[in-house]
């Protein structure tokens, strides 16, 4: 018997050594000087997280009376693998080729569609790899598309010139990247967004869909997003997504 055989869905826990054996590695800074009182404190901490036994296998000094710890644990705690169901973007995955021929054959025209990551966010690693022609790992950004004109204005894009090169452009997709989000920074500026949007008018007008490393389609709906992507997601996928909305719409 295999061990995808002997596995037990209803009771899954973290696998380190042999199975079940709940064996974790995390790691975190304390603000209290380095010493053994700053190790003994990240144990005392792990043991209130539930973790048996945790045992400090790395500590170093980072200056300043702050202290980074990497400590080993045993996990009591299991999940019900079998009972999980993660709402996604439910999107047919094409390649390149076929989005530029179902574009032709059901739309007729080139699509609009902006990027930007907005508000003071400066990284643009996210929306390059979708929007740019080089894209990433070998997946094409929508610049390469023939049947798409992609508008990648950068980044620290305001809400408000965003919406503005919407409606000038008569965008049909909007593209937010948002990779900051200290003190949930992001769900602000995304709500602002769409606030700014429906003041206009045009919220139901555009596909709007956003992405970045703590952005779930969850969440994304939740805001008054049509999808989100969340780290793995590459140009095509949203193409795809963007394609089958605006058909559905009767575009």
């Amino acid at each position: 018997m295999s061990y995808r055989e002997k596995r037990d869905y209803t009771a899954v826990k973290p696998y380190g050594d042999t199975m079940n054996d709940g064996k974790v590695q995390m790691s975190f800074s304390l603000p209290v000087p380095f010493g053994d009182e700053a190790r003994e404190a990240g144990k005392r901490l792990a043991l209130k997280m539930g973790l048996e036994e945790p045992e400090v296998v790395y500590a170093e000094d980072l200056g300043e009376d702050f202290t980074f710890l990497v400590i080993y644990g045993r996990c009591v705690h299991s999940v019900n693998f079998s009972s999980i169901e993660v709402p996604k973007v439910q999107v047919h995955e094409r390649d390149m080729e076929e989005i530029d021929r179902l574009i032709r054959e059901k739309i007729g025209r080139k699509l609009v569609v902006i990027g930007a990551s907005t508000g003071t966010d400066a990284h643009t690693v996210g929306i390059d790899a979708i929007m740019n022609m080089k894209g990433f790992a070998g997946h094409y950004g929508l610049e390469r598309y023939q049947m798409f004109d992609a508008y990648n204005l950068g980044s620290q894009v305001d809400n408000e010139e965003f919406v503005a090169r919407a409606i000038e452009l008569n965008a049909d997709a909007l593209l937010v990247s948002q990779t900051v989000t200290q003190k949930d920074i992001h769900v602000y500026n995304l709500t602002h967004l769409v606030e700014l949007l429906e003041a206009e008018g045009i919220r139901d007008k555009v596909v709007l869909v956003c992405g970045g490393p703590r952005i779930s389609h969850e969440l994304a709906k939740e805001l008054g997003y049509d999808a989100g992507f969340g780290p793995g997601s590459f140009a095509n996928h949203v193409a795809s997504f963007i394609v089958d909305e605006l058909i559905s719409r009767g575009a």
